[in-house]
């Protein structure tokens, strides 16, 4: 009786003891394992959990410090970007102005028949003019009888004026009417004669203007020739020469005004007088008027600034400014909130230290 007891209560115990080992999650021996490596663990070694808690802190302040860093970059690379925009402004403007106030000369040359027949004003002086003729294709017949008067074939005004810079001196001027025809090379010869005892300097000023009918047409002709006196220049040519001068005409427009202008080139040859000695005391003067080309130069003043160019590139600056502008609203703003979670996070750090 005993031992069936005995042996029945064993073997009960024995089975709880398989049911408890046999319900036991493999995790349990996981779990002791680790408790037991845990425990054994030498003294001075740190924690994975304790790392990650030092570690964090250092790795947040390196990442806000890199982004600081980044946006002062930023800030700097806008500030710089900002003054070259100013400054291409700045340069925009004063080209303009500059190209406004300075405009290009454009040189034109525009071919004619014939021109307006001019007017040489000539102020012999006491010189008297001894013969005017015509003559075509560069070609001048030898003199007959030099110093003796000879017929007369142009057109002519006499015109008496208060000269403009002589004190209100009386001048008197011979106006010839010169050349068209430049295809045919239409020249006048014209000659005069002086007693170059009476002088040092033996010479005749002449001065050329636009047209000859303006003098014609004009209601007061002292008036016009001193007009014409103060705008034009006067030049000379000298006794014993012959003086070729070839005429251009230059036409300048202005902003508001326009103007022309007389250029010439002369050419001086000696004249060998033939004369018996006592007529030769009277000085001979040759002069020769001709068109140089059929080509009358235009001048004209063109402002080469555009208007719409600088607009495009000062818009252009302008909304790289209000870029810039816009960036640096933002970069602020971002700083202040990046500020105000770093102040946020401190103050929840230090209250567990508080609460403790």
């Amino acid at each position: 009786m005993l031992r069936k007891e005995n042996s029945q209560s064993y073997q009960e115990f024995s089975d709880d003891d398989d049911d408890e080992g046999g319900k036991r999650s493999p995790d349990y021996f996981d779990d002791d394992a680790t408790e037991h490596l845990e425990s054994e663990e030498p003294n001075g070694s740190i924690s994975q959990e304790e790392d990650i808690g030092i570690s964090g802190p250092s790795r947040r302040f390196s990442k806000t410090c890199l982004k600081n860093v980044f946006t002062v970059v930023l800030i700097f690379i806008y500030l710089l970007l900002t003054a070259v925009a100013a400054f291409l402004a700045y340069q925009t403007i004063s080209e303009f102005l500059e190209k406004l106030n300075h405009p290009v000369m454009s040189v034109t040359y525009k071919e004619v028949d014939s021109f307006s027949p001019p007017g040489i004003a000539l102020y012999p002086g006491k010189a008297q003019l001894l013969s005017c003729k015509h003559h075509y294709h560069d070609y001048i017949p030898p003199l007959v009888d030099p110093g003796k008067p000879q017929e007369l074939d142009c057109v002519i005004e006499k015109v008496t004026y208060l000269g403009p810079f002589t004190n209100e001196t009386e001048k008197q001027a011979l106006v010839v009417r010169g050349p068209s025809d430049v295809r045919n090379k239409e020249l006048i010869f014209m000659q005069f004669s002086q007693n170059e005892t009476e002088q040092d300097f033996s010479a005749i000023t002449y001065m050329l203007f636009a047209k000859f009918s303006d003098l014609t047409d004009s209601v007061n002709k002292s008036d016009f020739m001193r007009d014409c006196e103060v705008n034009y220049s006067m030049w000379t040519f000298s006794g014993g020469f012959r003086t070729w001068v070839k005429m251009s005409l230059v036409r300048t427009s202005g902003k508001s005004n326009e103007g022309i202008e007389f250029r010439q080139e002369s050419a001086v040859v000696k004249f060998n007088d033939k004369r018996p000695e006592p007529e030769q005391a009277n000085q001979l003067f040759f002069a020769v008027f001709e068109w140089r080309d059929p080509f009358m130069q235009e001048i004209r003043l063109i402002v080469t600034a555009n208007p719409w160019s600088s607009v495009a590139i000062l818009c252009g600056v302008f909304m790289a400014l209000f870029k810039a502008a816009n960036f640096a609203k933002l970069t602020v703003q971002w700083i202040i909130k990046m500020r105000k979670r770093h102040l946020r996070n401190k103050a929840r750090e230090m209250n567990p230290i508080t609460d403790n």
